[in-house]
């Protein structure tokens, strides 16, 4: 299950060595779309990248932070660093190259 991400436990998620983070919203479709994808996401990838899901309207301060202005926005971090995003809806397979492309240590 993809984690619920909030400003207490962020930065543990981020400094991961690998990290898909989904800035959404309840509201936008867009996002709900996304969400059982970002579910199976987590599920597979479980123990190896940590997989989890910012709601922007509880958590302004962190879309603010690194700039959200669509959703869903998804964020790679390595090492707590931004190191790919995605904007919008997007299919399963698109995120599974970037993350596997990541797990083999490409970059992008």
């Amino acid at each position: 299950m993809a984690l619920e991400i909030n400003k207490n436990n962020f930065s543990e998620v981020i400094n991961s060595p690998l990290a898909l983070v989904d800035f959404w919203a309840e509201w936008c479709q867009p996002c709900r779309m996304m969400t059982p994808i970002v579910e199976e996401l987590a599920k597979e990838y479980e123990g190896k990248v940590k997989i989890g899901k910012v709601n922007v309207d509880n958590e302004p301060e962190l879309a603010e932070k690194y700039g959200i202005m669509s959703i869903p926005a998804f964020l790679f971090f390595t090492q707590g660093k931004v190191a790919d995003k995605v904007i919008g809806a997007c299919p399963k397979e698109y995120l599974k190259e970037k993350i596997e492309k990541f797990l083999k240590g490409e970059r992008k």
